[in-house]
């Protein structure tokens, strides 16, 4: 398919710039979501990136999510003509706070494995009611049986 290449060169600067993209699939959209142009003209130029190795496809419920591989950052670097400090935004690293994550320190009341803490265990409401007869419950000697003389799964019938 022949795309102008003003519209080509809005998808690979959106590309380059985001390292990622999606689009509907939507062949009759007038206009991309995102880029200034149609959206059939995003999508063909995408497979044809794809096609190439530059991109990676994914297609779920109707959307292309697309992927820039590193041979793409490469081919789209050299065919926009820009040095080699820009990189896209997916390849920024993000600045972290320096605070660890809670309980990461110690020094508060958790049992092993980080359990326990101040609320207690998960299983502590079960302890608490244990000695406790709610209304409606079954008696303390109540044990059902639930063999019916072997005509169960895999079982033959009782012998004779």
């Amino acid at each position: 398919m022949l795309i102008p290449k003003a519209d080509r060169k809005k998808i690979h600067e959106y590309l380059f710039r985001e390292g990622v993209l999606t689009a509907k699939k939507d062949y009759n959209l007038p206009k991309h979501g995102d880029i200034d142009t149609r959206n059939l003209f995003v999508i063909k130029a995408c497979q044809s990136l794809t096609s190439r190795g530059y991109l990676k496809t994914q297609f779920s419920w109707q959307w292309y999510y697309y992927t820039l591989t590193p041979e793409g950052l490469d081919y789209l670097r050299e065919w926009l003509h820009l040095p080699a400090e820009i990189v896209p935004q997916t390849h920024i690293k993000q600045q972290r706070s320096h605070a660890p994550p809670r309980g990461m320190m110690g020094g508060d009341d958790r049992g092993p494995r980080g359990r326990g803490g101040p609320r207690g265990d998960r299983g502590d409401y079960r302890r608490r009611d244990a000695g406790e007869g709610k209304e409606g419950d079954a008696p303390g000697g109540f044990a059902p049986s639930f063999s019916r003389g072997g005509f169960g799964r895999g079982r033959g019938a009782p012998p004779s």
